[in-house]
């Protein structure tokens, strides 16, 4: 089969197509022919050496959708997706023709949703959920702050916000020249971070209430502006990492009795992505949560398609296709 491959870390250099076995199932593992997998920047950053999780030489990849045709019997023949674990770090992922997929990582693919639109809906909605959902314990009655609202998982959580009925939704734009990529998008406002200081327009969209829920996809020094736009008792959940160091008021952080939540979705179980993956997909199907503008790529692209996902310039979701989709 042709997969891709790094043996060594360091550089996208590394990456490229090879022909490899096709791998063999355990037993607790089907065998799942890829139909279309996404490219996640985490993905990049692991051939780069910065995911200290893996190990090599390594497929890597993330996200999957395709057809099982081995493995046991209640399975074989069925239309499946999945993410998580240490698929691509610490054991082959899906940017191959074909994967052994844990079957705690399997999730029947409703017909209505595609090959390319189930890939595609995995880590941003996954890592969406996780955060705002299972950690921030989300609820109607919250106004939500999203810190980088414009990206897959920034958008992914206003549109779980919105499914969920919060109060209201605020998001934010690096500058007001971000305003273009909002479309699609349900916030009930846009703050342009060039435009004054973020507490301020925070407190003003809330009648100086602030934000019960924060996510933060940006990190350094936003994250220390984020958490002075926190009401009472509010949850500011962070998935940033960079830079690493980030320094805020914590006499005022303890008296608003504030929550500071980190999400890290490499340490959710494969049955843990999949059950959220489970209640995404019927929402997903009726058009409450929408996936992501694809470019569907072949194998062969992948290793400038991995280029512009890690320069940022790659403006929709990349998606490699390995048959019909």
């Amino acid at each position: 089969m042709q997969a891709l491959y790094f043996e060594a870390t360091g550089s996208l250099a590394q990456l490229g197509v090879r022909e490899l076995p096709r791998p063999v199932p355990a037993a607790d593992e089907a065998l799942v022919r890829i139909h279309a997998a996404a490219i996640n920047p985490s993905d990049p950053k692991n051939v780069l050496g910065k995911m200290p999780e893996t190990t090599v030489p390594r497929i890597p990849g993330r996200d999957f959708s395709g057809v099982v045709v081995d493995g046991p019997a209640q399975w074989r023949g069925r239309e499946v997706f999945g993410s998580g674990g240490d698929l691509g770090f610490a054991r082959h992922g899906t940017h191959a023709e074909y994967a052994a997929i844990p079957l705690d990582a399997l999730v029947e693919k409703p017909p209505a949703l595609g090959f390319t639109a189930a890939a595609a809906l995995g880590l941003g909605y996954v890592t969406a959920w996780s955060a705002l959902v299972v950690a921030g314990q989300l609820s109607a009655a919250d106004a939500v702050l999203v810190v980088g609202a414009t990206g897959a998982v920034g958008s992914a959580a206003v549109k779980i916000a919105r499914h969920v009925g919060a109060r209201r939704i605020l998001g934010t734009l690096r500058s007001s020249a971000e305003r273009a990529r909002t479309a699609g998008i349900p916030a009930d406002d846009w703050i342009a971070l060039d435009q004054g200081p973020l507490p301020q327009a925070v407190s003003e969209l809330t009648r100086g209430r602030g934000a019960d829920l924060i996510l933060d996809v940006v990190g350094g020094e936003t994250a220390a502006l984020a958490n002075q736009c926190l009401a009472h008792r509010g949850r500011h959940v962070v998935i940033a990492s960079s830079p690493a160091d980030v320094t805020f008021n914590l006499v005022d952080f303890y008296h608003r009795e504030a929550r500071l939540i980190g999400v890290d979705t490499l340490k959710l179980s494969f049955s843990e992505s999949a059950a959220i993956l489970r209640a995404l997909a019927p929402l997903a199907v009726q058009g409450v949560l929408t996936t992501p503008d694809t470019d569907l790529i072949a194998l062969g692209d992948a290793p400038r398609a991995y280029q512009a996902v890690l320069a940022g310039t790659a403006r929709t979701k990349q998606v490699i296709g390995f048959a019909a989709s």
